[in-house]
């Protein structure tokens, strides 16, 4: 589907605001940083994740353990595929046992991804706590996930999607709104 940008939300030095905002809401909110591991979901839940790792390094000089979770074979969707879906790799280099996760991934919209990390998760080991971190919130659940830390909030249309184009992938940080092109 042909897609045509309806808006630019935010530009690099917004999202360099952001991700220090999330990084010391999450520093705030946990105070001890001893059993904390950041769990960022593949693809660009990783980017963000190594985003927020750094800024809570600068801001703390913590270097908190990163993960990289697949989420793949937990989708409730792989039914409706038509093609076989790419399985990424899952790298978590640390026991999750006991520890408190903060799950991280770029968009949050229908909640599905969340559930089938935490289901990923749950295969792994069994966490004290699981808190949700995203870079942006557009709406539309239909799971009742909410997350612990967003960057923003930013209501869609079903029909609308968000790009967030991140520098290590697309060579340029934006967020932008698309909508399909009707002929």
């Amino acid at each position: 589907m042909e897609e045509k940008m309806k808006a630019k939300i935010m530009d690099e030095k917004k999202m360099k605001r952001t991700f220090s905002r999330i990084a010391m809401e999450i520093l705030e909110r946990n105070r001890e940083v001893s059993n904390l591991v950041l769990i960022g979901i593949q693809k660009k839940g990783v980017f963000v994740a190594k985003r927020i790792k750094k800024e809570i390094k600068e801001i703390e000089s913590i270097d908190l353990p990163l993960g990289i979770l697949d989420i793949t074979l937990f989708r409730d969707d792989l039914h409706k595929q038509e093609t076989l879906p790419v399985v990424q790799k899952t790298e978590i280099k640390f026991s999750i046992e006991d520890k408190d996760i903060i799950l991280i991934d770029d968009v949050i919209f229908t909640g599905r991804t969340i559930r089938a990390a935490m289901d990923s998760l749950f295969e792994l080991g069994r966490p004290a706590s699981i808190q949700l971190a995203v870079f942006i919130d557009r709406g539309h659940r239909e799971l009742p996930i909410c997350p612990d830390f967003r960057g923003k909030d930013l209501p869609t249309s079903r029909r609308e999607r968000v790009n967030v184009k991140l520098k290590e992938i697309e060579k340029e940080d934006l967020v932008l709104i698309m909508e399909p092109v009707r002929f």
